[in-house]
Protein backbone atom coordinates (compact mmCIF):
# COMPACT_ATOMS: atom_id res chain seq x y z
CA UNK A 1 0.00 0.00 0.00
CA UNK A 2 1.24 3.76 -0.59
CA UNK A 3 3.33 5.27 2.05
CA UNK A 4 1.42 8.12 3.42
CA UNK A 5 3.13 11.39 5.51
CA UNK A 6 2.47 11.18 8.93
CA UNK A 7 0.77 14.92 8.71
CA UNK A 8 -2.69 13.31 6.90
CA UNK A 9 -4.32 11.40 9.53
CA UNK A 10 -6.84 9.46 7.69
CA UNK A 11 -10.37 7.92 9.73
CA UNK A 12 -13.57 5.98 8.87
CA UNK A 13 -17.18 6.82 11.12
CA UNK A 14 -19.52 4.39 10.80
CA UNK A 15 -23.31 5.33 11.10
CA UNK A 16 -21.81 9.02 10.17
CA UNK A 17 -25.49 10.01 9.00
CA UNK A 18 -26.45 11.08 11.96
CA UNK A 19 -26.23 11.25 15.57
CA UNK A 20 -22.83 10.44 17.52
CA UNK A 21 -21.38 9.37 14.34
CA UNK A 22 -22.18 12.66 12.77
CA UNK A 23 -20.55 15.23 15.78
CA UNK A 24 -17.82 12.75 15.94
CA UNK A 25 -16.95 13.06 11.56
CA UNK A 26 -17.42 16.72 12.36
CA UNK A 27 -15.08 17.05 15.09
CA UNK A 28 -12.51 15.05 13.57
CA UNK A 29 -12.47 17.16 10.19
CA UNK A 30 -12.60 20.20 12.47
CA UNK A 31 -9.73 18.88 14.04
CA UNK A 32 -7.64 18.77 10.61
CA UNK A 33 -8.79 14.62 9.83
CA UNK A 34 -9.96 13.30 6.69
CA UNK A 35 -13.13 11.47 6.79
CA UNK A 36 -14.68 8.61 5.38
CA UNK A 37 -18.63 9.11 6.06
CA UNK A 38 -19.81 5.47 6.05
CA UNK A 39 -24.01 5.30 6.49
CA UNK A 40 -27.05 3.17 4.61
CA UNK A 41 -28.30 6.69 3.11
CA UNK A 42 -26.11 8.47 0.43
CA UNK A 43 -28.59 11.58 1.03
CA UNK A 44 -27.45 12.03 5.29
CA UNK A 45 -24.02 11.70 4.01
CA UNK A 46 -24.01 14.43 1.87
CA UNK A 47 -25.74 16.34 4.75
CA UNK A 48 -22.50 16.07 6.83
CA UNK A 49 -20.49 16.73 3.86
CA UNK A 50 -22.02 19.80 3.35
CA UNK A 51 -21.65 20.70 7.48
CA UNK A 52 -17.82 20.47 6.69
CA UNK A 53 -18.04 22.61 3.96
CA UNK A 54 -19.82 25.14 5.55
CA UNK A 55 -17.88 25.06 9.03
CA UNK A 56 -14.43 24.23 8.05
CA UNK A 57 -14.20 24.59 3.94
CA UNK A 58 -13.64 21.24 4.09
CA UNK A 59 -15.32 19.07 1.68
CA UNK A 60 -12.16 18.07 0.11
CA UNK A 61 -11.55 16.29 3.24
CA UNK A 62 -14.81 14.31 3.28
CA UNK A 63 -15.73 11.21 1.46
CA UNK A 64 -19.42 9.72 1.13
CA UNK A 65 -19.58 6.21 1.17
CA UNK A 66 -23.03 4.82 1.38
CA UNK A 67 -22.29 1.07 3.25
CA UNK A 68 -24.07 -0.89 4.70
CA UNK A 69 -22.40 -2.79 8.08
CA UNK A 70 -24.09 -5.92 7.83
CA UNK A 71 -22.69 -6.52 3.75
CA UNK A 72 -19.02 -7.82 4.36
CA UNK A 73 -18.46 -7.21 0.68
CA UNK A 74 -20.21 -3.44 1.48
CA UNK A 75 -17.56 -3.32 4.29
CA UNK A 76 -14.42 -4.28 1.96
CA UNK A 77 -15.45 -1.77 -0.68
CA UNK A 78 -15.49 1.12 2.01
CA UNK A 79 -12.26 0.76 3.13
CA UNK A 80 -11.10 0.26 -0.53
CA UNK A 81 -12.47 3.44 -1.53
CA UNK A 82 -10.62 4.90 1.38
CA UNK A 83 -7.23 3.57 0.86
CA UNK A 84 -7.79 4.61 -2.94
CA UNK A 85 -8.73 8.19 -1.94
CA UNK A 86 -6.40 8.73 0.76
CA UNK A 87 -3.68 5.70 1.22
CA UNK A 88 -4.23 4.68 4.51
CA UNK A 89 -6.48 4.44 7.34
CA UNK A 90 -5.83 5.84 10.73
CA UNK A 91 -8.61 5.89 12.64
CA UNK A 92 -11.85 3.63 12.64
CA UNK A 93 -14.85 4.51 14.62
CA UNK A 94 -16.82 1.64 14.41
CA UNK A 95 -20.09 3.43 15.62
CA UNK A 96 -23.13 2.18 13.68
CA UNK A 97 -25.67 0.15 15.49
CA UNK A 98 -29.64 -0.21 16.03
CA UNK A 99 -31.88 0.01 19.01
CA UNK A 100 -34.15 -3.15 20.60
CA UNK A 101 -37.20 -4.54 19.03
CA UNK A 102 -40.21 -2.88 20.38
CA UNK A 103 -42.13 -4.71 23.17
CA UNK A 104 -41.27 -7.28 24.68
CA UNK A 105 -38.78 -9.96 23.69
CA UNK A 106 -41.69 -12.85 24.26
CA UNK A 107 -43.27 -11.33 21.42
CA UNK A 108 -39.78 -10.93 18.74
CA UNK A 109 -39.35 -13.11 15.68
CA UNK A 110 -36.26 -14.71 14.98
CA UNK A 111 -35.72 -11.68 12.26
CA UNK A 112 -35.87 -9.09 14.99
CA UNK A 113 -33.41 -10.86 17.04
CA UNK A 114 -31.42 -11.16 14.34
CA UNK A 115 -31.79 -7.72 12.84
CA UNK A 116 -29.95 -6.69 15.71
CA UNK A 117 -27.01 -8.65 15.95
CA UNK A 118 -26.13 -8.13 12.53
CA UNK A 119 -25.60 -4.53 12.93
CA UNK A 120 -24.41 -3.60 16.68
CA UNK A 121 -22.16 -7.14 16.43
CA UNK A 122 -21.64 -8.86 12.94
CA UNK A 123 -21.27 -5.05 11.24
CA UNK A 124 -18.68 -4.49 13.79
CA UNK A 125 -16.73 -7.21 13.48
CA UNK A 126 -16.56 -6.78 9.38
CA UNK A 127 -15.17 -3.20 10.10
CA UNK A 128 -13.08 -3.88 12.41
CA UNK A 129 -11.77 -6.84 10.47
CA UNK A 130 -11.15 -4.49 7.20
CA UNK A 131 -9.87 -1.75 9.13
CA UNK A 132 -6.92 -4.62 10.66
CA UNK A 133 -6.32 -5.84 7.46
CA UNK A 134 -5.46 -2.10 6.39
CA UNK A 135 -3.34 -1.03 9.55
CA UNK A 136 -1.84 -4.38 9.04
CA UNK A 137 -0.54 -3.87 5.77
CA UNK A 138 0.06 0.14 5.56
CA UNK A 139 3.29 2.29 6.33
CA UNK A 140 4.10 2.84 8.82
CA UNK A 141 2.52 -0.06 10.36
CA UNK A 142 -0.74 1.04 12.60
CA UNK A 143 -3.47 2.87 13.97
CA UNK A 144 -6.42 2.67 16.22
CA UNK A 145 -10.06 1.48 16.33
CA UNK A 146 -12.80 2.86 18.67
CA UNK A 147 -16.00 1.17 19.28
CA UNK A 148 -18.98 2.34 20.10
CA UNK A 149 -20.02 0.27 23.12
CA UNK A 150 -22.73 1.29 25.46
CA UNK A 151 -23.83 1.73 29.10
CA UNK A 152 -26.11 -1.78 27.93
CA UNK A 153 -22.49 -3.16 27.82
CA UNK A 154 -22.02 -3.13 31.67
CA UNK A 155 -25.98 -3.07 32.73
CA UNK A 156 -28.93 -3.91 30.96
CA UNK A 157 -32.09 -1.80 31.34
CA UNK A 158 -35.38 -3.73 31.55
CA UNK A 159 -36.46 -5.75 27.95
CA UNK A 160 -33.10 -5.08 26.13
CA UNK A 161 -31.98 -8.27 25.85
CA UNK A 162 -30.99 -7.78 22.14
CA UNK A 163 -29.35 -4.31 22.56
CA UNK A 164 -27.91 -5.68 26.09
CA UNK A 165 -26.67 -8.82 24.33
CA UNK A 166 -24.52 -7.26 21.58
CA UNK A 167 -23.42 -4.36 23.80
CA UNK A 168 -21.64 -6.82 25.86
CA UNK A 169 -20.57 -8.98 22.61
CA UNK A 170 -18.71 -6.07 22.04
CA UNK A 171 -16.78 -5.23 25.26
CA UNK A 172 -15.28 -8.85 23.94
CA UNK A 173 -14.18 -7.98 20.75
CA UNK A 174 -12.76 -5.13 21.88
CA UNK A 175 -10.65 -6.83 24.85
CA UNK A 176 -10.14 -9.52 22.20
CA UNK A 177 -9.12 -6.84 19.74
CA UNK A 178 -6.74 -5.13 22.02
CA UNK A 179 -4.98 -8.13 22.62
CA UNK A 180 -4.48 -8.96 18.73
CA UNK A 181 -3.99 -5.86 18.03
CA UNK A 182 -0.47 -5.48 19.30
CA UNK A 183 1.44 -7.67 16.90
CA UNK A 184 0.49 -4.38 14.31
CA UNK A 185 0.45 -1.66 16.83
CA UNK A 186 -3.01 -1.58 16.47
CA UNK A 187 -4.87 0.37 19.37
CA UNK A 188 -8.32 -1.03 19.90
CA UNK A 189 -10.79 0.73 22.88
CA UNK A 190 -14.17 1.24 23.63
CA UNK A 191 -16.51 4.47 24.28
CA UNK A 192 -19.38 3.68 26.71
CA UNK A 193 -21.73 6.27 26.26
CA UNK A 194 -24.75 6.96 28.43
CA UNK A 195 -28.09 8.85 27.20
CA UNK A 196 -26.73 11.11 24.55
CA UNK A 197 -29.11 12.92 22.87
CA UNK A 198 -29.71 11.07 19.52
CA UNK A 199 -32.64 9.63 17.67
CA UNK A 200 -32.06 6.24 19.35
CA UNK A 201 -31.93 7.90 22.84
CA UNK A 202 -35.14 10.55 22.28
CA UNK A 203 -37.31 8.27 24.35
CA UNK A 204 -35.17 8.74 27.59
CA UNK A 205 -36.30 12.39 27.87
CA UNK A 206 -39.71 11.22 27.77
CA UNK A 207 -39.81 8.57 30.36
CA UNK A 208 -38.64 5.11 30.16
CA UNK A 209 -39.21 1.93 32.06
CA UNK A 210 -36.82 1.66 35.41
CA UNK A 211 -35.43 -1.34 36.76
CA UNK A 212 -38.16 -0.58 39.92
CA UNK A 213 -41.10 -0.65 37.92
CA UNK A 214 -41.29 3.08 37.59
CA UNK A 215 -41.35 5.33 34.65
CA UNK A 216 -39.04 8.13 34.40
CA UNK A 217 -37.34 10.55 32.25
CA UNK A 218 -33.50 10.74 32.72
CA UNK A 219 -31.23 13.24 31.83
CA UNK A 220 -29.18 13.84 28.58
CA UNK A 221 -26.41 14.64 26.95
CA UNK A 222 -25.50 16.76 23.84
CA UNK A 223 -23.35 14.09 21.08
CA UNK A 224 -20.97 17.25 20.90
CA UNK A 225 -19.71 16.31 24.51
CA UNK A 226 -19.59 12.83 23.27
CA UNK A 227 -17.28 13.57 20.12
CA UNK A 228 -14.93 15.61 21.96
CA UNK A 229 -14.18 12.34 23.85
CA UNK A 230 -13.58 10.43 20.54
CA UNK A 231 -11.21 12.90 19.55
CA UNK A 232 -9.22 13.04 23.03
CA UNK A 233 -9.38 9.05 22.13
CA UNK A 234 -8.36 9.44 18.55
CA UNK A 235 -5.35 11.79 18.97
CA UNK A 236 -3.47 9.61 21.44
CA UNK A 237 -0.10 8.45 20.11
CA UNK A 238 -0.32 5.04 19.40
CA UNK A 239 1.79 3.82 22.21
CA UNK A 240 -1.18 5.03 24.76
CA UNK A 241 -4.75 3.57 24.73
CA UNK A 242 -7.82 4.29 26.67
CA UNK A 243 -9.63 0.93 26.46
CA UNK A 244 -12.60 1.67 28.35
CA UNK A 245 -14.08 5.75 28.76
CA UNK A 246 -17.62 6.13 29.69
CA UNK A 247 -18.99 9.48 29.33
CA UNK A 248 -22.34 9.69 30.75
CA UNK A 249 -25.22 12.42 31.82
CA UNK A 250 -24.06 12.82 35.62
CA UNK A 251 -27.41 12.04 36.88
CA UNK A 252 -28.56 9.30 34.61
CA UNK A 253 -29.69 6.45 36.91
CA UNK A 254 -26.75 4.04 35.84
CA UNK A 255 -24.49 3.83 39.32
CA UNK A 256 -26.47 3.12 42.91
CA UNK A 257 -29.67 1.56 43.42
CA UNK A 258 -33.28 2.54 42.01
Amino acid sequence: MPTLSPTRKVAVVTGAGSGIGKATALALVGDGWHVALAGRRLAMLEEVRQAAQDQYEAADRVLCVPTDVTDAAAVQQLFAQTVAQWGRVDLLFNNAGRGNPPGSFLDWSAADWQDVVNTNLNGMFYCLQQAFRVMRDQSPQGGRIINNGSISAHAPRPNSAAYTATKHAVMGLTKTASLDGRAWNIAVGQIDVGNAVTELAERMAKGVPQANGTIAVEPMIDTHTVARSVLYMANLPLEANVLFHTVMATKMPFVGRG
